[in-house]
């Protein structure tokens, strides 16, 4: 059974004009340990924590700002929030589609609130809390190209054209600022495509960007904006004592010009200067120890990296049903060929590597979570390859071996073909990330002996789940489990209208 909405009844929520507010039970253990006959044994002991939650119900008009705007996942995220907001319709050889959010775990998930007469009812994802309409959202950005919105769609390919054809007159007018353009920091191949960029020193170009939030957020009449960087994947920046390692050797390196600091650096440092939530959208290594330091120091949301939409995620899923089963992978390769200018910038060895550590280091989790399978320091091998291909286009091919140890030394393999829509699968990431974000910054909690309500870290780890190299705060665990990822997600909501967490025990049938 689906229901569109639903308002939660218990003495332990409380709705008002301005607050939902929730008090919640959080179930933990407590782990010591004991030395018993010359042995250490851990002892387990339930625990429990009362949190307060309050959520603002004031949904503001929300600005998205996109670096990268003109690019493959830029265009076809503002065309496809357009051709839903118009409610556009178009043919296609296979008849005739309508404008969708499939993809978004916002838009098209549910969850489970209950049962009814032995019926299992489900509701909206976007219902469990006041989240932003993606319709209402005005976008705005960067790109280091100047073509206009409606030749960048038409560029990248991804949209059948008798939909482009409709989008057009609504997507000429939409430019993007010029952007920071650093040929240190991505590929060679480039070059030619960047004739919209922002001149001066570093610190000159950061301010530029400072003057551009504050001036778009004027213009659109905006009560809040919201960055994301979709722009081209850079090579990870060297991380240096005295450069970058700090919030004030960070500034002090500004100040001298220094080379080492990445043009996503500097978007995430603008955003920071301004309390503007900033997403890094690719697996460079944008923040850097002292951006996570400033973010911090200033309450400044920050997340990323890296969009979780094709391969990765059904690595996310795979490798941990395999060691959940007690089974053993051994060798992970994964062969990529894209033909889009993201493939293009990856061709590069520097781009590449980022890519390459972000798509690697997702099953570490996993396999450290089994020590009857994996000996202290085993892992199994992990390859990855990328390979420019033009002819493909967006449609990117991604070809997966898996190959495990089963039970008396057997052999097992799965082998995964896997075509996607890069643009299709990515746009939908892109709009979750950004309304999550801007929910993120209407909650509020405290533990019961706190006096006064603060909000989430400001790492995002609740991003995880849209994310293949989760940023989590300094000493948290990164979990890449996508089931933990969205369980974790969907209970913190769930708690924060005073529903409890989903179990899966199912015991009002037992």
């Amino acid at each position: 059974m689906f229901i569109e909405s639903f308002r939660v009844e218990s003495p332990n929520v409380k709705y008002t004009d301005e607050y939902i507010e929730s008090s919640y039970d959080y179930a933990t253990t407590e782990l010591s340990h004991e030395n018993r006959r010359g042995a250490y044994e851990w002892i387990v002991k339930p625990a429990s924590v009362k949190y307060h939650f309050r959520t603002s119900r004031r949904i503001p008009k929300l600005g998205v700002m996109l670096v990268g705007w003109g690019g493959n996942n830029g265009s076809t995220l503002t065309a496809g929030v357009i051709a839903n907001r118009e409610g556009i319709s178009w043919v296609t050889k296979d008849g005739v589609q309508q404008a969708n959010y499939f993809g978004s775990l916002t838009q098209a998930s549910t969850c489970r609130v209950g049962s009814f007469q032995g019926e299992e009812v489900y509701a909206p994802f976007k219902s469990l809390l006041p989240m932003v309409d993606p319709n209402d959202i005005v976008f705005g950005g960067w790109d280091i190209n100047g073509a206009n919105l409606a030749d960048a769609m038409s560029r990248a390919k991804v949209l059948d054209i008798d939909l482009q054809k409709q989008l057009r007159p609504l997507m000429e007018q939409m430019v993007p600022l010029p952007g920071i353009y650093d040929p240190d920091f991505i590929a060679a191949n480039q070059e030619e495509r960047a004739n919209n960029i922002i001149k001066g020193t570093k610190k000159e170009q950061l301010f530029k960007i400072v003057a551009d939030i504050r001036e778009f957020k004027a213009k659109s009449n905006v009560d809040q904006v919201v960055v994301l960087w979709t722009a081209n994947t850079e090579r990870y920046s060297d991380v240096i004592v005295g450069l970058n390692d700090t919030k004030d050797n960070l500034f002090k390196s500004l100040d001298r010009g220094e080379s080492e600091i990445s043009p996503s650096t500097l978007y995430a440092m603008a955003c920071i200067h301004e309390k503007v939530p900033f997403i890094n959208g690719s697996p460079q290594n944008t923040f850097v120890p002292g951006v996570i330091e400033y973010a911090i120091l200033e309450d400044s949301l920050i997340g990323g990296d890296d969009f979780k939409s094709g391969q990765t995620k059904m690595k996310s899923v795979l490798v941990d049903f395999l060691v959940g089963a007690g089974i053993k992978p051994t060798s992970i390769v994964s062969y990529n060929h894209l033909g889009n200018n993201d493939g293009m910038n990856l061709s590069a060895p520097q781009t590449f590597r980022s890519k390459e550590i972000s798509k690697s280091n997702v099953v570490d989790d996993m396999v450290a979570s089994n020590a009857i399978l994996y000996k202290q320091g085993e892992h199994p091998d992990h390859v990855v390859v990328i390979k420019y291909v033009p002819y493909v286009g967006d449609s990117k091919r991604a070809m997966d071996e898996y190959t495990s140890e089963i039970f008396m030394g057997g052999k097992n393999t799965i082998v995964m073909h896997n075509t996607c829509e890069d643009s299709l699968l990515a746009a939908p990431l892109i709009l979750d990330l950004v309304i999550l974000a801007e929910l993120l910054t209407r909650i509020q909690m405290k533990q019961d002996q706190e006096d006064k309500f603060h909000s989430f870290h400001p790492v995002a780890s609740l991003l995880s789940y849209l994310t293949k190299a989760p940023l989590v705060p300094p000493g948290t665990p990164v979990i890449n489990a996508l089931a933990k990822q969205r369980a974790m997600l969907e209970n913190v909501f769930r708690a924060c209208v005073g529903l409890s967490p989903e179990n899966n025990m199912l015991m009002e049938y037992k």
